[in-house]
């Protein structure tokens, strides 16, 4: 299904993990990562935690719909399903067979600027999942047959998850008007025109670019000791050549000089309204004051707009907003909402743009920007000390950025302040930098109940 971002307040917590909730910022939570990099580009990073014997295996490449182009949107994600489909040592489905065999799990994401692949299980499997990845990067046996019968796989998912799904087509429809230049305009998965015309050869030539060790970081938690682990990468990954370097990317947004509109006319129940914001990225320094200003808006039920719009006014069955900072680009800072039956999309924009421009006009309170700092400690018992999102966290930032960025996570979220939560505010949330995506719903018998679920990641 399609994914939100991991929320940042979720990430946070992991940074206390190990140390407990006294003094946590004391320890250098990250100083068991090793970092090293291969003769041939790959890097791999490499966490022990020996809790338990098990261990995830992650890859990250660094390739994602943003490296498509117009006529060929979708490539990322199909090579993604095509990657479980078999080399000449592991055929069709056995490599899942074999994870599955020993007690593992496996699956892949793919996201606008990565695509990943992991397993987890029993410490005893590393060496053999490292061999069957590193045989997939470079070997793949694809058929013309089994390419058209994954082609038509990626189809039907297409239609039940943005065709048949109203707010998602909503969303596609929306970030599509909101950027002109950029390729997050396009959806993951791909336009459904595009994914019909793809051919094999399209296929091969992108998976030779980009699915290469220069390309990829290999992320390893659990409970291994790290030499024997690095011995055994070194004899798998380590022998692949160095592929192509891949194409630099390049494209800009440019700021946006009005407000831009978009409606959209689907089988629904109920209407729905978006609000895509243009605002930066990971490395800003805005970043971490607008993931404060998004948690004052949405996060839990005694949010801002929660309680304004859905308790106060009962204007709204659902509202919130969604903003990361964990991508390669800047994104954009939603904020969207469903009406009560009764009311009307008109009434609920009205109410939004109020609460927006209330969080302009007036600092918040002491007891909302502690709350919202407060998030990190309260995912700690969430998070369950998983291994699996350790990785997640060094796969994703390094694969964007730099893991070492992880380290600025806590810090950069405690120091924001309330001038700062205005003060991003009154910059980013104005109505030249919005497009505005709205869903007329069109009467149907069919249960249709669109609910936005997040943009950015499918599996």
């Amino acid at each position: 299904m399609v994914k939100k971002h991991l929320p940042l307040m979720l990430l946070l917590c992991l940074w206390f993990l190990g140390a407990g909730c006294s003094g946590a910022a004391d320890v250098d939570f990250y100083g068991r990562v090793q970092e090293v990099d291969l003769d041939n580009g790959l890097k791999v990073l490499l966490w022990p935690e020996n809790r338990a014997p098990v261990v995830t295996l992650q890859i990250w490449y660094g390739v994602g719909s943003r490296n498509e182009v117009l006529g060929k949107t979708g490539l990322s994600h199909l090579i993604e399903h095509l990657m479980f489909r078999g080399t000449e040592k592991y055929g069709p489905k056995v490599f899942s067979r074999q994870v599955q065999k020993f007690g593992g799990r496996d699956n892949a994401f793919t996201s606008r600027d990565y695509t990943a692949y992991y397993e987890i299980g029993p410490k005893t499997s590393l060496g053999m999942w490292l061999e069957m990845e590193a045989d997939r990067m470079q070997n793949l046996m694809i058929s013309e047959e089994l390419f058209r019968t994954e082609q038509q796989v990626v189809l039907e998912e297409r239609r039940l998850r943005t065709e048949d799904d109203p707010v998602s087509f909503l969303i596609e429809e929306t970030l599509a008007t909101a950027y002109k230049a950029h390729p997050y305009q396009w959806p993951v998965i791909g336009w459904m025109h595009d994914i019909k015309k793809l051919r094999r050869q399209d296929f091969m030539a992108y998976y030779r670019q980009y699915y290469q060790p220069n390309n990829a970081t290999l992320v390893v938690v659990g409970d291994f000791e790290p030499n024997a682990a690095l011995q055994e990468i070194r004899a798998t990954f380590g022998k692949l050549p160095r592929g192509p370097k891949p194409p630099p990317f390049r494209p800009l947004e440019p700021p946006q000089q009005g407000e831009r509109r978009v409606t959209v006319q689907r089988e629904a129940q109920l209407p729905f309204i978006c609000l895509a914001y243009h605002v930066p990225n990971l490395g800003h320094a805005d970043a971490y004051a607008l993931e404060v200003l998004s948690s004052i808006l949405s996060q839990g039920r005694s949010s801002r707009l929660f309680q304004q719009l859905v308790y106060e006014k009962r204007l709204a069955l659902d509202v919130g907003a969604d903003y990361s900072l964990a991508t390669a680009s800047p994104s954009v800072f939603l904020v969207y909402g469903q009406p009560l039956p009764g009311k009307t999309v008109e009434e609920l924009e009205q109410a939004l743009e109020a609460e927006l421009n209330r969080i302009k006009t007036t600092p918040v309170t002491d007891r909302e920007l502690t709350k919202a700092k407060n998030q990190a400690e309260s995912g700690i018992i969430m998070a369950q000390d998983s291994l699996f999102y350790r990785g997640m966290l060094l796969g994703r930032y390094q694969t964007i950025d730099h893991w070492q960025r992880l380290k600025e996570l806590l810090p950069g979220i405690q120091a924001v302040g309330k001038p700062d939560v205005l003060r991003v505010a009154q910059r980013y949330l104005v109505p030249k930098n919005r497009t505005v995506g709205i869903l007329q719903p069109l009467k149907t018998d069919k249960p249709i109940v669109g609910r936005y679920q997040g943009h950015g990641q499918i599996d």
